[in-house]
């Protein structure tokens, strides 16, 4: 073997050593990506899911657009809401922002 060839035998060996604490580095800043914005999104989808399927007729409700009323009915996609005597009004279930508790207290 030449010296050329030794050297570039040295050479591509080092870089396949290094090539290992790059990969570590980059697997590394993947899971913190997963722990810190991937998990907790999913987490609060699945609790927006279980609200929205948990939704009945009677309950207290917020929508995205701040209208406050109670559950009329029900259907696949939508919800009647009511939001005052005999005024009801049509909504798409994603709509839904918040379910109020029975001991949470109006506004006035």
């Amino acid at each position: 073997m030449t010296l050329a060839a030794l050297f570039f035998w040295f050479q591509a060996a080092g870089e396949q050593q290094s090539i290992i604490p790059t990969l570590v580095m980059f697997a590394f800043i993947i899971g913190i990506f997963y722990f810190m914005i991937i998990r907790p999104q999913q987490k609060r989808q699945k609790e927006r899911e279980k609200l929205l399927s948990a939704l009945k007729k009677g309950d207290k409700i917020v929508t995205s657009a701040g209208i406050y009323g109670t559950v009329a009915g029900l259907d696949e996609k939508t919800v009647l809401v009511e939001v005052a005597d005999n005024i009801k009004l049509k909504f798409e279930r994603g709509a839904i922002a918040s379910v109020r508790s029975e001991g949470t207290p109006e506004t006035k």
